[in-house]
């Protein structure tokens, strides 16, 4: 299945959150803590919207650092998890 976000929304998959400080320690499943950094899978088309012009300045591929508590997380798949986000919630394109 593939999903098309509409308007300025943004389709991300958060990236993998590290298991283990720098310092060699393993952090059980509770204290990592979620993911900020993300992998944009699909973009929206832009436009207006609310009456503004909106241009999307993310594209596929990007990797992103996006609001902490923000995006509706859907799980397309058993092992697929991804968040759909207002492209204004983006903080951030890592290069």
């Amino acid at each position: 299945m593939k999903l098309v976000p509409l308007g300025d929304r943004v389709v991300i998959k958060a990236l993998v959150a590290e298991e283990t400080t720098k310092s060699g320690i393993v952090l059980p499943g509770q204290a990592k803590e979620k993911p900020q950094q993300a992998e944009v899978i699909a973009v929206g088309p832009g436009g207006v919207v609310d009456g503004k012009e909106v241009v999307m300045q993310v594209k596929p591929g990007d990797k992103v650092i996006y609001s902490k508590y923000s995006g509706t997380e859907v799980k397309l798949d058993e092992d697929e998890n991804l968040i759909i986000v207002k492209q204004s919630d983006i903080l951030a394109i890592i290069e």
